[in-house]
Order: structure tokens, then C-alpha cells, then sequence
């Protein structure tokens, strides 16, 4: 009788399951273990920008701001702060760490940092006094 092809495969099959699996292998204290993900790590770090925007924005506002070009300082304040978080939403794409499971988690964080570039850069431009 010849042998088939289909017989062959199954007898080589066999063998392989018959061998030790993998994990049976290796002792408990050998395994690798995994990384253990932080659960809700988009959303603390959302509240925390958030948090650290208020703080800032808190500082900003907390004496009058002068009137000489008040809101073409905010619109250019708000655009270096867009920019800057572009480029930091870019860094962390090309680190393949720009990925969400849901639309509400994206909104969350992408809002949150956008309004922590802005009130930083606002913070930087009155506090600093250089600019003023």
C-alpha cells in the first residue's frame, strides 16, 4: 500500500503534539512574565493635563491682562499651543503610542493636551515678562 500524502501530514501532527508543550516547559519562576497595563492610563493622564491646564490657566487669569491687543494675543497664544501639541501628537504616533480604543478616549486626551499646550504657552507669555 502507498503512502499518502494526508497520512504523512497527520503522523508528523502527532508527533509534534505528543512533545512537551511550552508551557509545560518552563517552571512558574522561568515564564516571562508581562508587562501589567495600567487600566485607564489615557484617562489619568487626560485628567492630569487638564488639572495642570486649570492650575495654569488659574495663574494667567488671576490678574487683569492688558488691553493692548488682548485677543490677538489669545488667538496667537492658542495657535503656538495647537502647534505644539500637533507636534507632540506626531512624536508619539511615530512612537506607536497614538492609539485609542474608542472616539471618546481620542476627544479626551487630544483636548486635554491641546488645552495644557495653550495655557502653558499663555503662562509662559505673562509670566515670563519678556513678552509684556
Amino acid at each position: 500500500m502507498a503512502l499518502d500524502f494526508l497520512d504523512v501530514i497527520g503522523f508528523i501532527a502527532d508527533i509534534i503534539s505528543i512533545g512537551p508543550a511550552s508551557s509545560d516547559s518552563v517552571p512558574d519562576d522561568e515564564k516571562p512574565k508581562k508587562d501589567k497595563k495600567v487600566k485607564y492610563l489615557t484617562e489619568k493622564a487626560s485628567v492630569a493635563c487638564m488639572t495642570a491646564a486649570s492650575v495654569l490657566l488659574f495663574f494667567v487669569f488671576k490678574d487683569p491682562l492688558p488691553t493692548e491687543n488682548y485677543s490677538q494675543t489669545i488667538i496667537v497664544a492658542s495657535l503656538i499651543g495647537i502647534a505644539l501639541s500637533g507636534i507632540s501628537f506626531f512624536i508619539l504616533y511615530v512612537l506607536e503610542l497614538y492609539y485609542f480604543k474608542s472616539l471618546f478616549r481620542l476627544l479626551l486626551f487630544s483636548g486635554s493636551v491641546i488645552m495644557f499646550f495653550i495655557s502653558f504657552v499663555l503662562c509662559f507669555y505673562f509670566r515670563s515678562g519678556l513678552f509684556v
